[in-house]
């Protein structure tokens, strides 16, 4: 069984024209950068449904670790450094999901991922389709970092595909029988192209 860690999922809707410009700050200061304070970043995404949003993730071994790790990156030199420059480019980075799972590798030869957000009904009953890979759900423990606003008040179960599985894996599957089955409103299904970078991308196992 993969063991589980806190896992953010984050979309950034950024300035019109900015998303690249973001995404070259990100891979050359915030990657290392995040890891050096104990951070594991995982997959980064341009979103093929809209142009103006950057996805990705990250995790980490617990909610103490996370919040350690984030003091330690968001008070430190790198993001001193270039947060103008990052924040330039955005208007909204409060879309971040808090999840519980085991994170998510990109396969090295993903051309297209497909992420799925589901609301349902009773979440502790809701069983993802078959093809669904590294399944989350929320993590309800409280945010022990304010200053970085995460979603509440909501109830999600996220999974993973890559191209073929997303073909055998609908957008909406068909609640059964059994009100413990149905969705609380559509989910978000997002098409997402991985960010290319030099040597594969890595399973979000962050050191303990």
């Amino acid at each position: 069984m993969d063991t589980t860690h806190i896992v953010e999922l984050r979309q950034y809707t950024v300035r019109p024209g900015a998303r690249d410009t973001l995404i070259e700050l990100f891979e050359r200061e915030f990657v290392t950068g995040q890891e050096a304070a104990g951070i594991r970043v995982g997959g980064r995404f341009r979103d093929l449904d809209d142009p103006d949003r950057f996805v990705w993730m990250r995790a980490f071994p617990d909610m103490a670790a996370r919040t350690r790790a984030l003091h330690a990156f968001y008070d430190g030199p790198v993001w001193r450094a270039h947060r103008d420059a990052a924040n330039a480019t955005m208007t909204d980075s409060d879309d971040v999901l808090l999840l519980r799972g085991p994170g998510y590798r990109v396969p090295d030869d993903a051309g297209l991922v497909v992420a799925t957000v589901c609301h349902p009904a009773d979440p502790p009953g809701f069983t993802p389709p078959a093809a669904a890979r590294a399944v989350h759900r929320t993590e309800h423990a409280a945010n022990g970092f304010p200053a970085l606003p995460v979603r509440t008040g909501e109830d999600v179960v996220v999974w993973f595909a890559d191209r073929a599985e997303a073909d055998a894996c609908p957008g909406e599957p068909a609640p059964p029988a059994g009100s413990e089955r149905r969705l609380l409103r559509p989910p978000q299904r997002l098409r997402l192209a991985p960010v290319r970078v030099r040597g594969p991308q890595r399973r979000m196992s962050p050191r303990s």
